[in-house]
């Protein structure tokens, strides 16, 4: 074993009191994240002595799966398998929440208060998120630490970015809903809502997710998933005269395992989802997604827009979007795998099947609500909240109101609902 690999080999041995384990295999592997840098991760999967894989290959209960940032020499995560533990002097919080506190800042080398603050706290269990001046940040950042009735360490694992001083561009947070109502009017937007309780759909007028700059009223999307890589907006139209006729598209297996060396991870090699797109890229990827359409979907010309592509370890993705209002909460998607060096697609997925499962579901009734009207419904249960959003282009955290309602307006009856009690 590489003596780097065995220094945290040791370390982890060390700090979870590890004696009762044998280490049953380790693995590296990488991750960018939305500053597009990249960190390299070591995994070590330690069994108790005496067991070994279950018939279906699951980990052991009691098995301890510790992970490094390798570059910082950080812990990431560490997890006892189904929450049993049989480490000897491991980790364990003799005191109250302040003594946990203190271990998470010795771990991640976080600030308390400054860099991260408590979510959520119960009898086993300790949730935190990261903070900037007491806000929370979007991409979000999470701490979660779990621990059994003798308070011994079961579960530890910290998630996404907390930011640091030089990173942030801080203001006076002064943003209300009385400067924002124009905007929070446009957002109120009428869709198609599946109950899969009653197997039917409502037409619903909901708040579409939004962020608003605090400086400037200027809007950001409101993106639940942000993955990290380099990534390009497209915006580009698939139109073609002639479908291609004869044959068909074989599909390649998606592979997303990386092989990764030792002196890889601890050289911090760039990943290759950090490069960047160029306009040759884009044009190559248009036309061969193109292709691609005039086979598979000769009678969707003018349907399909590629909207954005993006670097995901071994492939170049497009994602492609119908060219058509959508209403219904979950919108059709494309998305299509290329092999970054030939331009070639290697394989393609289609959300329609997700889609087909509302077929069945009962039809909408009359839409007898205006848009006005759901807007007087809803703008007293509108809610402004500060956050601290990360900016592609200023390369900075910017101070933002995230604007959001819990609340929608059923467009067939006009009652005001509680969007969570659709479903």
């Amino acid at each position: 074993m590489d003596s780097r690999i065995q220094a945290f080999v040791d370390q982890a041995k060390t700090t979870f009191g590890l004696g009762n384990y044998y280490l049953h295999q380790h693995s590296l592997w990488r991750d960018v994240n939305h500053f597009n840098e990249t960190s390299y991760t070591l995994c070590l999967e330690w069994f108790p002595n005496g067991t070994e894989s279950d018939e279906d290959g699951s980990n052991p209960e009691g098995t301890a799966v510790i992970e490094y940032n390798v570059n910082t020499g950080k812990l990431k995560n560490a997890i006892f398998v189904m929450g049993e533990t049989y480490a000897q002097d491991g980790i364990t919080f003799n005191g109250e929440t302040e003594d946990v506190i203190k271990w998470i800042e010795l771990e991640t080398g976080l600030t308390y208060i400054e860099q991260f603050q408590i979510h959520n706290v119960t009898e086993n269990e300790i949730e935190c998120r990261a903070i900037i001046d007491g806000i929370p940040v979007s991409p979000a950042g999470y701490i979660e630490v779990k621990w059994n009735d003798n308070r011994e360490l079961t579960f530890f694992s910290v998630h996404g970015e907390f930011p640091i001083g030089n990173q942030v561009l801080r203001e006076t947070y002064n943003l209300s809903l009385e400067e924002a109502k124009y905007i929070a009017k446009e957002q109120v937007k009428r869709l198609e809502y599946p109950s899969f309780e009653h197997k039917s759909l409502y037409a619903v007028y909901a708040v579409e997710e939004i962020y608003i700059r605090n400086k400037d009223l200027t809007t950001k999307p409101f993106e639940m998933f942000q993955d990290g890589g380099t990534s390009r907006k497209v915006n580009h139209i698939l139109n073609w005269d002639e479908p291609i006729s004869g044959g068909f598209f074989e599909r390649k297996e998606i592979d997303l395992q990386e092989e990764i060396t030792v002196d890889e991870a601890f050289s911090c090699t760039p990943s290759p989802t950090t490069l960047p797109i160029t306009e040759e890229d884009e044009k190559k990827c248009v036309e061969a997604v193109e292709r691609l359409l005039r086979q598979e979907y000769p009678e969707d010309s003018g349907i399909w827009r590629v909207t954005t592509l993006h670097r995901d370890k071994k492939f170049l993705v497009a994602t492609l979007r119908t060219n058509q209002h959508e209403t219904r909460v979950f919108e059709r998607k494309l998305s299509v795998f290329l092999d970054p060096h030939s331009m070639d697609v290697v394989n393609y997925i289609d959300n329609q099947f997700m889609l087909e499962m509302y077929d069945s579901f009962e039809e909408l009734g009359d839409v007898t609500v205006t848009q006005d009207e759901a807007y007087e419904k809803l703008k007293g249960l509108f809610e402004l909240k500060s956050f601290y959003v990360y900016d592609d282009e200023e390369k900075q955290y910017i101070l933002c109101g995230k604007l959001d309602c819990h609340h929608g307006v059923n467009a067939e009856t006009g009652e005001v609902v509680l969007l969570n009690d659709l479903g």
